[in-house]
């Protein structure tokens, strides 16, 4: 009950905040929203954090899994892409009673951006996930290949966007399970006046080979910081809890934290 009734004081202060203020406007919200689109064309760090303190179907165990994420902009020819990596180092509970820590998963996207009508943009690119993870539990133990595809529309209030991620097992791994797993990501950010923002961007995640899935709601806060020669800093907390789940494995709750880089090209 104390869990839970700290998720909800954090909810209600953010839902508080979101409507005592009027949004940032002008520069300062053109910064933000640079700052948290995922399709800014600038060498970015995303230290990233998941802490699950509660998961369903296995009684007062924990899980954490830290992001080490980046985006590298490149060019082929006049093509413009952004190559996003991300390498988890989590920890897992074990039956009966143990826990792994470790390197989970490699997942390597290469997006193509395209501009939409007025201010929308558009990417799509293939995925590639290598079973680098430590030990069994940290990962599927299976190559992944799959698509991606982003849309993003820059408000004058914030961001809205989305991410979709599907992605299959193809190299066989005997004794491993086959992988089909397609994830939705909607964002939505809220501009506040000295660079703070509200945001939500829960990972909604279907396991559609083991009809293990689940969709959380988060509610957070942020702030951007600009640093010298264009470099931004942003920093963020976001409580999640999941209102939807098939299976066994989901977080209750959990708290997503992280502190994202983002630096200028040929800068």
């Amino acid at each position: 009950m104390k869990m839970k009734s700290s998720v909800q004081t954090a909810f209600a202060l953010a839902t508080t905040i979101t409507f005592a203020v009027e949004p940032a406007a002008g520069q300062g919200a053109d910064a933000v929203n640079e700052a948290n689109n995922p399709l800014t064309p600038k060498i970015t760090i995303n230290l990233q954090d998941y802490y699950v303190p509660s998961l369903f179907g296995t009684p007062g165990r924990q899980a954490n899994q830290f992001l080490f994420r980046g985006v590298i902009p490149m060019k082929i020819g006049d093509v413009g892409q952004l190559f996003r990596f991300t390498l988890p180092v989590a920890t897992s509970p074990t039956f009966p009673n143990g826990t792994d820590t470790g390197f989970g998963d490699l997942t390597l996207i290469d997006l193509f951006p395209f501009r939409g009508p007025g201010k929308v943009t558009f990417a799509v690119g293939p995925v590639l996930t290598a079973p680098t993870a430590s030990t069994d539990a940290l990962g599927a133990g299976r190559w992944q290949g799959g698509a991606a595809g982003v849309v993003v529309a820059p408000q004058s209030w914030g961001i809205l966007a989305g991410l979709l991620i599907y992605q299959h097992s193809f190299a066989l791994d005997r004794g491993r399970d086959e992988v089909s797993v397609m994830t939705f990501q909607p964002i939505v950010n809220y501009n506040l006046p000295n660079h703070f923002y509200l945001r939500s961007s829960a990972i909604w995640s279907f396991d559609l080979a083991h009809q293990a899935s689940y969709i959380p709601v988060g509610l957070g806060l942020g702030k951007v910081w600009l640093l010298e020669k264009g470099i931004t800093m942003n920093a963020f907390i976001e409580p999640q809890i999941t209102i939807w789940k098939e299976g066994d494995g989901a977080p209750h709750w959990q708290i997503f934290a992280g502190v994202n880089f983002q630096f200028p090209v040929n800068k």
